[in-house]
C-alpha cells in the first residue's frame, strides 16, 4: 500500500463500521492475526493500552483486600462436570487436551474457559472455619473459549482477562462483594476509559451459567450497539456445594460458603476503540494512551533544525516532571524524515491526545502550537508554561471525551411503549431502547429472534413504571434496556 494512502484508506464508520474497526486495529498496530485460527497477536501499542487499564483495575482490586493468585491452565473433566449447569453453558466452547506424552490421557483436561470449578475443588482444604473467610482471590490469566465467529479483541478463541473469585460466610457479604466488583468496573470504564456505562442485573437467560444472578455494565459504541463491559456474579452456594466445601460457622454449624466471581477482559480494548474512534482512527483517553503527547518538529532547511532541536531540548526537563493520573507524562519527539502532514496522520491514527508543533517561527516567539486529537482545536502556548498547562489540557481532554460519549448515549437512548414502535426505532435509529418487558423468557426469545435485540440489563436506576409487556401485554414493573450488541 502506498504510504500516502495509508490513513486515507481507512473505511468510513458510516459506510462499514466493522470494516472501519478492523482497519483501525490493524493499521494502528494494536493487534494482528495469528497463524492459529481465532487467536490474535496483541502488538506492543495495543498491549500498552491493555496494561494501563489492567494496572488501574489491579489497584482497585488490591485496595479492596483481594490478593492475586494463579491456578493451572488445565481443568480435569470430572471437576468441570460437577456443576452441570456451568459445564452445559460452556461445553460447546471448551477445548480439550486428550493426548500428552505420546499417549491418550486417562482423563481429558479442559483448557480453562473459566476457573470456578478448579478453584472450588482446591479451596475446600483452605476453608475450615468462619475465621478463614472471606477469602478474596484474583487471577490475571488467559482463557480459551472456542469461538466460531471471531473479531480482534472483541471475540477470540483465547483472550486475556481478570477473574476474581471470593468466598463468604453469609449471603449478604457475598452480595456486597458483587457490588464491589461491579463498582471497580464502573470506575475503570468511566474514570479511566471515559466510557459511560449503565449498571443493572441480567435477565435469567443472560445470567452466567450456574450463577444465582449476574450484574453487568453496558456501554454504547459509536455504531449505537451495546457492549457488555464487565460482569459480576452471585454464585450462591452452588459451586461450594458441588465441590463439598464446608466451614464451621459462629454457631458451630457446618455450612457451605457463598461465592462470587467477576471478570474483565481485553475486549475492553475493543470497547475503547469503538466508543471513541472516528474516521481518522483511534481517539484514546489520555489515561490509557501509550503516548499522551507527540512533538512534531517543523523545519524546511537543515540550518533551521538546530534551533528547533535546541528549543525541544530546553523544554524536555519540564516535560519529564509532568505527572498525570496514569503516571509521568508519556511523550515522544518525531524526528523521522517524513513530511509534517504524514506525521500528523500517523499519530492521529494512533489516537495520541495532544500534538505539539514547533517550528522556527514558534521558537522565535517562545511558543508552540498545541493541537487536540479530539476536535483538532489549536492554541498557542508559551514554551515556559508547558509544564503547568499540559496536565490541565490532558485532564480537560479526558473529561470532554467522557462527556461526548455521555451525550452520544443520551441522544441515542429511546423510550418505546409497543412492539411495532420498538421494531421501527431499532431499525431506523438503533441505540438503547428502554421498553416494558414482563420477564418471560419466551417473550425475550421472540424479541431476539425477530429483531436481533437482546435484553442487556434491567438498570438499577430504572424507576418503577407499570405497563404492558411489548410482546404479550402482560404486566411489566419497569423498563428494561434492549439493544443489538457485540
Amino acid at each position: 500500500m502506498p504510504r500516502e494512502g495509508f490513513v486515507s484508506s481507512i473505511t468510513r464508520q458510516s459506510e462499514d463500521f466493522p470494516g472501519w474497526y478492523n482497519d483501525v486495529v490493524l493499521k494502528a498496530e494494536l493487534a494482528s492475526y495469528s497463524p492459529v485460527r481465532g487467536c490474535m497477536i496483541i502488538r506492543p501499542y495495543g498491549y500498552s493500552v491493555w496494561e494501563s487499564m489492567r494496572d488501574e483495575l489491579d489497584r482497585h482490586i488490591k485496595r479492596t483486600g483481594h490478593q492475586n493468585v494463579y491456578f493451572p491452565l488445565f481443568v480435569p473433566r470430572s471437576l468441570l462436570e460437577k456443576e452441570a449447569e456451568h459445564v452445559e453453558g460452556f461445553d460447546p466452547q471448551v477445548a480439550w487436551v486428550t493426548h500428552a506424552g505420546g499417549k491418550e490421557l486417562d482423563e481429558w483436561l479442559a483448557i480453562r474457559p473459566t476457573s470456578e470449578a478448579l478453584i472450588a475443588e482446591v479451596v475446600k482444604d483452605w476453608i475450615q472455619s468462619y475465621r478463614d473467610l472471606p477469602l478474596l482471590m484474583n487471577l490475571w490469566n488467559n482463557v480459551v473459549r472456542w469461538e466460531l465467529r471471531t473479531r480482534l479483541f472483541l471475540r477470540t478463541a483465547e483472550f486475556l482477562w481478570q477473574e476474581a473469585h471470593t468466598f463468604h460466610a453469609t449471603e449478604a457479604e457475598a452480595a456486597e462483594e458483587v457490588a464491589t466488583g461491579l463498582e471497580a468496573y464502573r470506575s475503570v470504564s468511566e474514570d479511566w476509559l471515559a466510557i459511560p456505562v449503565v449498571r443493572g442485573v441480567k435477565s435469567r437467560a443472560e445470567t452466567f451459567p450456574g450463577a444465582v444472578y449476574s450484574h453487568a455494565i453496558e456501554a454504547m459504541m459509536r455504531d449505537r450497539k451495546a457492549l457488555q463491559a464487565g460482569t459480576s456474579h452471585m454464585l450462591g452456594q452452588n459451586f461450594a456445594k458441588s465441590a463439598g466445601i464446608e466451614f464451621l460457622d459462629r454457631d458451630n454449624q457446618r455450612k457451605a460458603p457463598y461465592g462470587t466471581s467477576w471478570g474483565f477482559s481485553t475486549r475492553m480494548v475493543g470497547a475503547t476503540i469503538m466508543a471513541h474512534g472516528d474516521d481518522s482512527g483511534l481517539v484514546l483517553p489520555p489515561n490509557v494512551a501509550p503516548q499522551q503527547l507527540v512533538i512534531v518538529p517543523i523545519f524546511r532547511k537543515e540550518e533551521e533544525r538546530a534551533g528547533v532541536a535546541a528549543a525541544i531540548d530546553a523544554i524536555e526537563p519540564a516535560l519529564r516532571d509532568v505527572v498525570t493520573p496514569s503516571g509521568p507524562l508519556r511523550y515522544t519527539v518525531d524526528w523521522r524524515e517524513e513530511s509534517p502532514g504524514f506525521k500528523y496522520n500517523h499519530w492521529e491514527l494512533r489516537g495520541v491526545p495532544l500534538r505539539l508543533e514547533i517550528g522556527p517561527r514558534d521558537v522565535a516567539a517562545g511558543q508552540a502550537v498545541l493541537v487536540r486529537r479530539l476536535d483538532r482545536v489549536k492554541e498557542s502556548l508559551p514554551l515556559s508554561s508547558l509544564g503547568e498547562q499540559l496536565p490541565l489540557r490532558l485532564a480537560d481532554y479526558q473529561a470532554e471525551l467522557f462527556q461526548r460519549a455521555l451525550d452520544f448515549r443520551a441522544e441515542n437512548t429511546h423510550h418505546v411503549d409497543d412492539y411495532e414502535e420498538f421494531k421501527r426505532v431499532l431499525e431506523e435509529k438503533g441505540g438503547f431502547l428502554m421498553a416494558p418487558w414482563c420477564g418471560d423468557a419466551g417473550c425475550e426469545k421472540q424479541i431476539n429472534a425477530e429483531t436481533g435485540a437482546t435484553t442487556r440489563v434491567v438498570p438499577f436506576d430504572s424507576p418503577d413504571e407499570a405497563g404492558p409487556c411489548l410482546v404479550d401485554g402482560r404486566p411489566s414493573e419497569r423498563r428494561v434496556l434492549f439493544a443489538r450488541a457485540y
